[in-house]
């Protein structure tokens, strides 16, 4: 197992600070932090969680610190559908339904589908994507070329969002996997005013669709089930995609 010592010391790089930022953020010494990068003083609970709040490091990342000293994790990890997540699946529940008829889909840390609205299935069907399906999946599935138009845009951005996500986490393997995947056919796109969000572009037979997406995020996370987990809602990018929407919510 990884030592306390060691696990400070890489969060403390992986946020670039020194030291001292990090004594002066967190109000205590250098010379404290110094001691407990080199083992020379062991950190208590509350400490190992308000450094940890300091340098924003995600719940799961504070439990492994937490085992390193001997303690029992701080944070649960709790199904998503236990009764204490009630609340929360009422939540994503509600967002997902009315943003109908437009798509809307939630997703963990590894981009899992967890929940999708009737939207969102009717868009993934045809990729063979449903609930407990990746999305990492879907991005490494050679026919994405041809299903997205503007796929070397999108590898592009989502890649780029990837290795974001890997970064904070404090390095994601699967993201990871997908990134290197996806660099290769990626392009840089221009930036251009008379787009100010890039769509991804989807292409079935004669239909096309052109999407952008929000993404919501819960905020004080205190479950590792929640760490990182988004809602993503789709909005059509033009007119002619808003009324295939509309038509396809209208035939059911």
């Amino acid at each position: 197992m990884t030592t306390y010592p060691t696990l400070l010391k890489e969060w403390r790089k992986k946020r670039r600070l020194s030291q001292l930022d990090l004594a002066v953020e967190a109000g205590v010494s250098a010379r404290h932090i110094s001691f407990l990068e080199t083992g020379r003083s062991r950190p208590s609970a509350d400490m190992i969680v308000h450094l940890s709040e300091v340098m924003d490091v995600p719940v799961s990342a504070r439990n492994r610190m937490m085992r390193a000293v001997g303690f029992a994790p701080r944070y649960q990890a709790t199904a998503l559908d236990e009764d204490a997540m009630e609340p929360i699946r009422n939540a994503i529940h509600w967002t997902l339904t009315r943003h109908a008829p437009y798509p809307g889909l939630a997703m963990d840390r590894l981009w899992t589908l967890r929940i999708l609205n009737e939207p969102a299935k009717r868009l993934f069907a045809p990729l063979g994507v449903s609930e407990g399906a990746s999305m990492l999946a879907l991005l490494t599935n050679p026919a994405m070329p041809q299903v997205v138009e503007n796929w070397p845009e999108v590898a592009h951005y989502t890649a780029l969002r990837l290795r974001a996500e890997s970064e904070a986490a404090g390095g994601l393997a699967e993201l990871d996997a997908a990134v290197a995947h996806l660099v290769p056919q990626a392009s840089v796109v221009q930036a251009s005013q008379e787009r100010p969000s890039i769509p991804t572009v989807y292409r079935f037979g004669d239909q096309r669709l052109s999407l952008f997406a929000t993404i919501a995020q819960f905020s004080t996370v205190n479950d590792e089930t929640l760490d990182d987990f988004k809602v993503e809602l789709f909005f059509p990018a033009d007119a002619e995609s808003g009324a295939i929407l509309e038509a396809l919510a209208s035939s059911d």
